[in-house]
């Protein structure tokens, strides 16, 4: 893992405030492949990732509800810096003729991702509301995981060719 966060250190404010960036970020990326890849059918990898920036934006919203019940406008003292692709697929991971299949993998991946991210963090946290936050974060991913194990259960046959490939 290429993330630097001295888990040992944070209290609860830091780490909603950690948990809020990652869901941000992931957000972010999602709506990013859905712009880059563009619409073709109601179930295609746009559609997929547009769903899956809806579910972030959810979740960030969700704990930033829950940090400014605890913690008002205290400033965050986390920096987003600290959470490169804990949760968010990697840049070039999708391609514009990506199948829905392809897209839902890349979605799992992420948030099998964000399990072990909240998993090994538990190892290190000595503050408990912060043990007990991150447990319920990791918990909430296992949710994520199942979700999208289904979505992939009940796609049609057909839904793992490329549009290119479907085209020649």
């Amino acid at each position: 893992m290429s993330v630097k966060i001295d888990f040992s250190a944070l209290n609860l404010m830091d780490a909603l405030d950690l948990a809020i960036l990652i869901e941000a970020e992931a957000q972010s990326r999602y709506d990013f492949f859905a712009e880059q890849i563009g619409r073709r059918d109601a179930v295609d990898a746009a559609s997929i990732f547009e769903s899956m920036a809806i579910n972030e934006a959810k979740h960030g919203q969700q704990l930033a509800e829950r940090r400014k019940e605890l913690f008002a406008d205290k400033p965050m003292r986390v920096s987003k810096t600290a959470i490169f692709d804990v949760e968010a697929p990697e840049f070039g991971a999708p391609r514009w003729n990506m199948s829905a299949y392809k897209a839902l993998q890349l979605a799992l991946s992420s948030e099998e991702k964000a399990y072990w991210f909240y998993d090994e963090a538990i190892k290190h946290v000595k503050d408990e509301s912060v043990r007990t936050l991150f447990t319920e974060l990791r918990d909430e991913e296992t949710e994520h995981v199942q979700l999208v194990k289904a979505a992939i259960d009940a796609l049609p046959p057909g839904s793992d060719v490329d549009t290119q490939d479907q085209d020649d």
